[in-house]
């Protein structure tokens, strides 16, 4: 294969009209020159240059090589720029698999935020419930919530924010059945639920680490987080949300939060991606960009207690 530094110096040797010059130029010995572009000429089996004691000349077949040899230094002096400049502006594509619920309430929002800030980046986003295999399947950022801690990989995690669950009713339910003041009267309101392994009761905490535990049997138990809103919504009983999917219908009325100082959980968010070395610069701009936003676009505030209830 045809040495690239040999072919360099090939042409700076013609561009600098022999070898006292180009030596100059490239700091190198004049016997060094020489010998690099005898070995060139021994590797192509062709003569390139005529030496003389006071100048050297092309070749017909080093005319030839000359004109390739200049663009091959050329396009790969456009691809280090390429490469150096990709390596300080984020750019490139970024795929991005994370949940349908977070996708469809937050990153709706976040990631065109994102992309207006670098329009160098492209963004493939994948929403699914599904666990993905980000390496096998060639994503570089998946943003997954969770409850307990992520199982140990070779992934790279780092956790940026938390979401609170809230207990939610309809305006109208709470207004025929009573809103409930403490804990202990939940057990004879009717409950909706997520169908979640192990979810037979919910487990309230407020501050001060007070905790305690109601029996759950929903009216109506669901895998999909937008059917309990909906349920929700139709007054059909008091249900466990995160509190970012519920932001319009608490604005509109249509939810209120139920025993709004105690919290079922605060859900985790973190950020997973396949790099240990060398990480692209766009995903390391979506992973601070992800840090500084998601925690703010997951807060809940009760707007009948005022902001900032959730740290």
């Amino acid at each position: 294969m045809l040495n690239l530094s040999d072919a360099y110096y090939f042409v700076q040797v013609v561009d600098q009209g022999g070898f006292a010059s180009a030596a100059r130029k490239l700091d190198l010995p004049k016997s060094t020159l020489s010998h690099r572009i005898g070995e060139l000429e021994l590797a192509l089996g062709v003569r390139l240059l005529n030496r003389t004691s006071r100048q050297v000349a092309l070749t017909q077949t080093g005319e030839e090589f000359y004109r390739h040899a200049s663009d091959l230094i050329a396009n790969a002096a456009k691809v280090e720029e390429v490469i150096r400049s990709g390596l300080k502006e984020p750019s490139g594509v970024i795929r991005v698999t994370t949940t349908t619920e977070l996708s469809e309430y937050v990153l709706c929002d976040l990631l065109p935020a994102f992309l207006a800030r670098h329009p160098k980046v492209r963004i493939t986003e994948e929403a699914t419930d599904r666990i993905v295999d980000i390496i096998a399947e060639g994503f570089d950022v998946a943003i997954r919530g969770h409850n307990s801690a992520l199982a140990d990989s070779s992934l790279i995690q780092r956790h940026i924010a938390k979401a609170p669950w809230i207990l939610f009713a309809g305006a109208r339910y709470l207004k025929d059945m009573g809103a409930p003041t403490e804990p202990g009267e939940l057990e004879r309101q009717t409950a909706l639920a997520l169908s979640r392994p192990g979810m037979t009761v919910w487990q309230l905490t407020r501050p001060g680490h007070e905790t305690r535990s109601v029996p759950l049997t929903p009216r109506f138990r669901t895998n999909s987080m937008v059917s309990l809103k909906m349920a929700t919504c139709a007054n059909l009983g008091i249900a466990a949300l995160p509190g970012y999917i519920c932001r319009r219908e608490i604005e509109d009325g249509s939810l209120v939060p139920v025993l709004p100082d105690w919290r079922v959980m605060d859900a985790s968010f973190s950020v997973l991606i396949p790099y240990r070395l060398g990480v692209p610069p766009g995903v390391r701009a979506l992973l601070d960009f992800l840090a500084a936003e998601l925690p703010k676009a997951l807060r809940f505030d009760d707007p009948a207690r005022g902001a900032g209830d959730t740290p």
